[in-house]
């Protein structure tokens, strides 16, 4: 349980330009103060995360989104209006007050209004955006838990709110209004189909080639220590040690030292939400290899899809059986 007076004393540490952990409903953030580039600094050297990995700046209220661009299209308007609070960041042109190291020297910024109830309470108390990636070392597995937080950085972090286990467990779809058409960055809590059934046709990005618009782009990402395949034929002969993250209980549990199911009832949103904790606990099990098996692209599945890929790092998965 997080008391106020836990989120007062990390408030007051943000404003003295200190990193806090907080929770959100996707998952743990790093936060600081968005407008502080020093303090925004300290979380790219805790992180070990390259200054070309822009952050997502988040707010209390959406009414302060004005606050931090030069314009919010109709289209965006029409997003936040729908899922803020909640899991999902636009891409804006940014006011000049946004500091460069925020958006990786880029002129736009991503932006969400989170709906944690820890996490807009401790924006508020602190009276300025907070800028938040996930609270992990650079492209390792991202947490849900407090508890996962203070295994990754333990005495480094003085404050850790504890707002429970993360409810989507996936970070935020992010969706850019900076050209002409609005273009999907990143799936994530909110699903394509829902964005789509608000504005209409939605673009997709490809590899970008210079600066990321947003985080999670990488090829390499959200990955456990452990070497992971996204395949769903049989486990290699090689490695003695085979873990397997599954949708749904496989009928043959012989071959595999350890197993994670995400969902019996294959519900993609409950799996969503145990995806990265099932990741960490695979890769406490001192396996040779974990296999990941593909799940439906559809709804969430798009999102734990392209986490799954990243983590592989295998940037397009081929189905051995068509």
């Amino acid at each position: 349980m997080v008391f106020d007076q836990d989120i007062m004393a990390a408030a007051q540490a943000v404003r003295r330009g200190e990193l806090v952990g907080l929770p959100t409903e996707t998952v743990y953030g790093l936060g600081a103060n968005a407008l502080d580039a020093e303090a925004v600094a300290k979380i790219f050297e805790l992180k070990g995360r390259p200054r070309f990995d822009p952050l997502i700046v988040h707010i209390a209220e959406p009414t302060q989104l004005p606050s931090l661009v030069t314009r919010v299209p109709a289209a965006a308007s029409a997003l936040v209006e729908r899922f803020w609070p909640g899991p999902l960041s636009v891409v804006l042109t940014k006011q000049d007050r946004v500091p460069d190291i925020v958006t990786a020297g880029l002129s736009s910024v991503a932006v969400r209004c989170p709906a944690h109830p820890v996490a807009r309470q401790l924006i508020g108390a602190a009276g300025v955006p907070i800028a938040a990636p996930s609270a992990n070392m650079f492209c390792a597995v991202s947490p849900t838990t407090a508890e996962h937080v203070a295994e990754q950085f333990g005495d480094r972090l003085r404050y850790i709110l504890d707002g429970g286990p993360c409810r989507v467990g996936v970070e935020s779809t992010v969706v850019s209004f900076v050209g002409r058409t609005p273009v999907l960055l990143r799936p994530g809590g909110v699903t394509f189909e829902e964005i789509e059934a608000v504005i209409g046709p939605l673009e997709k990005t490809e590899q970008p080639a210079g600066p990321a618009a947003a985080p999670g782009q990488l090829p390499r990402h959200y990955s456990p220590s452990t070497p992971l395949t996204l395949t769903s034929g049989d486990p290699p002969a090689g490695p003695a040690r085979v873990g397997l993250l599954t949708l749904r209980r496989p009928a043959e549990e012989s071959r595999f030292s350890s197993i994670e199911v995400l969902s019996n009832r294959g519900c993609l949103r409950e799996a969503a939400s145990k995806l990265f904790a099932s990741l960490r606990r695979l890769d406490t099990q001192q396996l040779d290899l974990i296999i990941a098996r593909p799940v439906p692209e559809t709804g969430l599945g798009i999102a734990i899809m392209d986490r799954l890929r990243r983590a592989a790092n295998q940037p397009e998965y081929r189905d051995p059986s068509s």
